[in-house]
């Protein structure tokens, strides 16, 4: 079903305007400068800071903003968030996803000091069976990406970088100290927390934000912070804790619980071929008790309930699928567990959105030799990335759209003048779907009968293409016949 979008479209300000005008520098100077290049990188997607500034001086000036010390990732992302908060504010139905998740990006660097390390890796054994241990060089992101509730995305609401500088001999602390008994503020694991409650500052409607993570994010100071901020939660298990009374646990009290339901998913086999399975549904309320320690003492007791969705048969050539979800939203009928169901399965889109960072923008291909510039020059690529996201669904989900809530007129132009190579490319109605399909053409999209949507990897190869057209375009447009 098509989908309406209510993001409203303004042809005097495109997209690179809306999420550029909002971030706020000491010198305005260095807004013009941010918005000039977040505009040369949206042009180049994927290629070199040379390559999309295309000469000395603008490439020499993209490098000194980078290296600027008044210039951080929080003053290139604020207009991107204020952005966010716009088209969340705009569309008006449903609930907003906020879904989290962490990613790296590794370099190779002759000075791993300057940028960081994000982990270490046995390579071998040395002549005495000694380990030889390689420390991998690079940065970490913490982002949360907000999604309507049928897979949209409306943008970034929260970012963190880090390096694991200030982490040194972490590993070493755990042989000693219960980790549980560490406060949250100094773990790692805190960024979760930071993100849930800028997220909720920023969009200001916490009742219909759901935030949602993997098996990382399950911290109890999760949960109940998204009680203080009277917000939700959707997180996957992986702590058993004590219910009740403490005399039992989340997996003996759901073992006792009947199944509710049956839901039918289909999956990709290990052939390649799409298969129908049979998913088991149960869920229960229960009363969760917090750590034991000095956590029993500090945080309360929570009311949640627990969702497991269990495949009904046992594969051979592949893994059971098992889901255990804990949400702080009642469930009343199975319906209501496979609507959270549903919610969880769009937590892929920020795997998704991490993919196009590093092999559309490549992330990890940049030679920057300080941590400071590279989250600047990140943080500016994970404005591109959203947006090519965006076009991509957004052309599965309002296929019958206006043209201009995608593209310029300049671009629509360009597209109008590529040749007719296809049976409906004379058609009278064009629609956004068709002017996208287009730009997909470009980048490598065959568009046979049969075949899905454009995804994400024609679509970034289409918009480079494009932006290479829109370049011959102009110089056609000025030159005049003697």
């Amino acid at each position: 079903m098509e989908q309406s979008t209510t993001v409203s479209n303004n042809s005097h300000r495109n997209w690179v305007d809306k999420d550029s005008e909002g971030s706020v520098f000491k010198d305005k100077r260095l807004q013009q400068r941010f918005r000039k290049l977040l505009e040369q990188i949206w042009n180049g997607v994927g290629q070199t800071i040379p390559f999309a500034c295309q000469d000395w001086a603008n490439t020499k000036a993209a490098y000194r903003f980078l290296s600027n010390d008044k210039v951080s990732e929080k003053e290139i992302l604020d207009g991107h968030f204020d952005a966010t908060k716009e088209r969340i504010t705009t569309f008006d139905k449903g609930m907003i996803l906020i879904l989290q998740d962490t990613t790296e990006f590794s370099y190779a660097s002759t000075n791993p000091d300057k940028i960081g390390r994000t982990t270490n890796l046995q390579v071998g054994r040395d002549m005495v069976g000694k380990p030889i241990v390689h420390k991998k060089c690079g940065i970490l992101m913490h982002s949360s990406l907000a999604v309507t509730d049928n897979g949209l995305p409306l943008g970034l609401c929260a970012i963190k970088f880090w390096t694991r500088k200030q982490f040194k001999g972490a590993n070493e602390l755990k042989r000693h100290i219960n980790p549980t008994r560490i406060s949250i503020e100094e773990k790692e694991s805190y960024r979760w927390l930071e993100n849930l409650k800028q997220s909720t500052e920023l969009i200001q409607q916490p009742s219909r934000c759901i935030h949602i993570g993997d098996r990382e994010s399950d911290i109890y100071e999760l949960f109940v912070l998204a009680k203080e901020c009277d917000t939700h939660f959707l997180v996957r298990i992986c702590q058993d804790r004590l219910i009740d009374d403490g005399s039992c646990t989340i997996a003996a009290a759901m073992n006792l619980i009947t199944i509710n339901g049956l839901h039918h998913i289909a999956i990709k086999g290990a052939d390649g071929n799409m298969i129908e399975v049979e998913l088991e549904i149960k869920y229960h309320r229960i009363k969760i008790l917090p750590p034991v320690g000095v956590k029993r003492k500090k945080y309360p007791a929570l009311r949640l309930t627990v969702i497991h969705a269990i495949e009904k048969e046992t594969p051979i050539d592949r893994e059971r699928i098992i889901w255990k979800l804990v949400t702080d939203l009642p469930i009343t009928n199975t319906e209501e567990a496979i609507e959270k169901l549903h919610w969880y399965s769009l937590r892929w889109k920020i795997e998704t959105f991490h993919k196009i960072l590093k092999s559309g923008c490549r992330a990890e291909s940049l030679k920057l030799r300080t941590a400071e510039r590279l989250s600047n020059l990140i943080a500016i690529f994970c404005i591109v990335s959203w947006r090519i996201f965006w076009m991509t669904m957004i052309a599965r989900l309002s296929p019958n759209a206006q043209p201009e809530l995608a593209l310029t007129k300049e671009e629509l132009e360009v597209l109008d003048a590529l040749p007719n190579n296809r049976p409906n490319d004379n058609i009278q109605n064009k629609t956004l779907s068709y002017y996208l399909n287009k730009v997909a053409r470009l980048g490598g999209y065959m568009g046979r009968t049969l075949e899905p949507p454009p995804g994400n990897i024609v679509m970034w190869r289409g918009l480079s293409k494009l932006a290479n057209l829109r370049l011959g375009f102009n110089i056609a447009m000025k030159m005049t016949c003697g």
